[in-house]
């Protein structure tokens, strides 16, 4: 049956993928990468622990995960401009808390009401958009929302660093959470959707699946292990790279040159992710991830050296990961549709959420009991593995 497409929204989508993707740029660089830059800026300002800092931080990730079901549900059903217009004026609101916090907790507190915004406005709401505005045609545009994100720490990694260099932490962090706020407020208001009620529906002939149908099944939850797995051994090993590549005999200088190169080869792998079968199973795009992702953690293991060879397997693993990101996004509606696919996706991805919030503390863990970072890393590419195992029963 045909649809008639609303000529005005059509040719709208490239404005609004724009603003979208200027939105994941400010909304990552200031509600996640300006913390890794300025912990220990705060810590050494406050006196407080550099790990209750970033425990913080990774409690704020937590909350995220959690209410992302949540905004998930919201997001299918009022549409996307209110809730993440709320969701950037509730990490300006959060951001200003960090700013001002007499104490650890108090600080801790401000990171939970930034979790519940990062839940409205980094990649799992700006994935649900993408999906609901473009169907079957999301790939191109969920590749260039991830790229802009990450050029995220690129922008502001450097711009927070300047301004801890003119002003304290907390100023930092005011000045932030005003360029959160008049960016992204006016980005989500103008260029997001009010409501999904206008817009064409692709598969309307196709089952609608609901969330508590998916999450009674095998597949659902073969696909969940695979990529909490999959999370877990990329990011432990590759946000383990300075460490490890000094174990190998590498300079810190070298070694921090490789991990901004792992982050480089992130934006070679979503590139090359729109290159792929479009005919092949759902399930093999992530096996042939996980595989890969094996490949390239067991080599950086093994590989003593030279440097050049061991920063170019890395960037090879970077691109993977890169790779992964896009497999992630597309998971859920390659296998249930694009109804309800807010509420579907949101409750996938918490748990992926939970793990990667770990991950910074799971690799330097897993090194001291198995006494190496190499070790780590190889048995990171053996969980891999398992991944490919669960992948194909998704």
């Amino acid at each position: 049956m045909s649809r008639l497409v609303d000529p005005v929204v059509t040719a709208r989508h490239p404005v609004r993928l724009a603003a979208l993707s200027l939105g994941q740029v400010v909304s990552w660089g200031i509600l996640y990468y300006a913390l890794i830059v300025a912990a220990p800026a705060v810590a050494d300002d406050t006196g407080w622990s550099l790990v209750a800092v970033t425990a913080a931080f990774s409690g704020g990730l937590v909350v995220s995960a959690v209410s992302g079901v949540v905004v998930g549900r919201l997001l299918d059903e009022r549409g996307p401009r209110i809730v993440m217009t709320v969701g950037a004026l509730t990490g300006t609101a959060g951001l200003v808390v960090v700013a001002l916090a007499p104490d650890p907790l108090v600080f801790a507190a401000g990171w939970v009401v930034c979790g519940v915004a990062q839940s409205s406005v980094l990649y799992q709401a700006a994935f649900t958009v993408i999906t609901r505005r473009h169907g079957d045609r999301r790939h191109t545009p969920l590749t260039v929302v991830t790229l802009a994100g990450g050029l995220a720490s690129t922008v502001f990694a450097p711009v927070t660093a300047l301004l801890l260099g003119v002003l304290d932490w907390r100023g930092t962090f005011v000045v932030l959470a005003g360029v959160l706020a008049v960016t992204t407020v006016p980005l989500h208001w103008f260029s997001l959707e009010r409501s999904w009620a206008h817009l064409p529906r692709a598969h309307d002939d196709a089952p609608s699946h609901t969330l508590v149908g998916v999450i009674r099944t095998r597949r659902f939850w073969f696909l969940e292990v695979a990529m909490i797995v999959l999370t877990v051994s990329l990011l432990s090993a590759t946000l383990a790279a300075v460490p490890l590549f000094t174990e190998k005999g590498l300079t810190f200088e070298s070694a921090a040159l490789g991990l901004g190169l792992i982050g480089a080869g992130q934006l070679i792998g979503r590139l090359l992710f729109l290159v792929r079968p479009h005919r092949a199973p759902a399930w093999a795009l992530v096996a042939s991830v996980a595989a890969l992702a094996a490949a390239a953690l067991a080599t950086l293991a093994l590989v003593p050296g030279p440097a050049w060879l061991l920063i170019t397997i890395g960037v090879v693993a970077g691109a993977v990961r890169g790779a992964y990101t896009l497999v992630q996004a597309s998971a859920v509606a390659d296998r249930w549709g694009t109804r309800n696919y807010g509420a579907i996706n949101g409750a996938f991805a918490a748990p992926i959420t939970i793990a990667a919030a770990l991950t910074p503390a799971i690799g330097p863990a897993v090194a001291a009991g198995v006494g190496s970072f190499s070790g780590m890393v190889a048995l990171m590419a053996g969980a891999a593995v398992v991944a490919v195992v669960t992948a194909r029963f998704s």
